[in-house]
């Protein structure tokens, strides 16, 4: 059974990424299409559901893809609550950041990462690399001619994007955040669920598209530092597991009855038998003492120098 995890990458027998990318799909513009009239205490909800989908499917991954979704879910609350929160930059329907969001980032890292490793889009990665390319060049184009605002957002996004396609340690990653960032954001759009300020309340220099062109480029920074410093955190979590106190079994975590000076050559097969003491009283020596007592060979002689 364990030979039969470890080939499956962590996941359980039933479990495949092609029925968790639907799921995780299918529950993106529900919880979108539910937020649409819900109040805050139905965002609650949506906030609990999304996180136990989320961790239902991190109970399949890795210890690397729990910690790497764990960085993005971290990372993406932060920018929520500075950019949408505090800035401004894009509102929310009820003004706050909906409960389900910080979770709701987990699930699109999980479904770009599956993307990246489903057997047809590794096989075709050439093809995949240049569809993302040429169709969020596309978009951001359009955002900069056509549209009703001129999208220098989208722009850097999209030079963005091209950077993490050339340079990042995995590409096939980004083509996925590409696909489910899109698909994201149109739906929260037209359905009304956030929008974009038309100018960057900063300054008032950057203006943007409703939503940015090419938004899977901002979102691959929460990608590149999940492969970044994924790594490091399971390392301190695997280390600080080591001192925490480990539950003791009252049955089977009994003392050793040896040193450890011969507890690897001798185990302690038998249990400890209570024997009686020999009986006190005269005894004669097993060998016979020939030697005097000191009394008799010691010597009253002074010394000499």
């Amino acid at each position: 059974m364990s030979n039969q995890l470890q080939s499956l990458d962590f996941r359980l027998p039933k479990w495949s990424d092609r029925s968790a990318l639907l799921i995780a799909l299918l529950w993106i513009p529900g919880a979108l299409w539910a937020d649409r009239t819900v109040s805050t205490a139905g965002q609650l909800w949506l906030g609990a559901l999304t996180w136990f989908l989320l961790i239902w499917w991190l109970r399949h991954e890795s210890p690397m893809v729990r910690a790497q979704t764990m960085v993005v879910v971290l990372l993406a609350t932060i920018v929520e609550y500075v950019f949408s929160g505090w800035l401004g930059i894009y509102v929310y329907r009820l003004d706050h950041v909906p409960a389900y969001v910080p979770p709701g980032h987990g699930l699109v890292y999980l479904a770009a990462l599956t993307i990246g490793r489903l057997a047809i889009v590794r096989r075709h990665a050439r093809i995949a690399v240049t569809f993302t390319v040429v169709a969020a060049g596309l978009w951001a184009l359009w955002g900069m001619t056509l549209s009703g605002r001129p999208d220098v957002l989208g722009v850097f996004w999209y030079l963005c994007l091209l950077g993490f396609l050339a340079w990042g340690r995995a590409r096939l990653l980004y083509v996925g955040a590409f696909l489910v960032v899109s698909y994201l954001e149109l739906l929260g759009t037209r359905w009304g669920v956030w929008a974009w300020q038309p100018y960057d309340t900063v300054r008032g220099w950057v203006s943007m598209g409703n939503p940015p062109a090419a938004a899977a480029g901002g979102y691959g920074w929460f990608d590149l530092y999940a492969t970044l410093l994924a790594p490091g955190v399971l390392l301190v979590w695997s280390r600080a597991a080591r001192h925490l106190p480990r539950r003791r079994n009252a049955v089977t975590d009994v003392a050793p009855c040896q040193p450890a000076s011969i507890r690897n050559t001798s185990a302690c097969s038998n249990p400890l038998v209570e024997t009686p003491l020999p009986r006190s009283g005269p005894s004669t020596p097993s060998s016979p003492v020939n030697r005097p007592p000191a009394s008799v060979t010691t010597s009253d002689t002074p010394a000499t120098s």
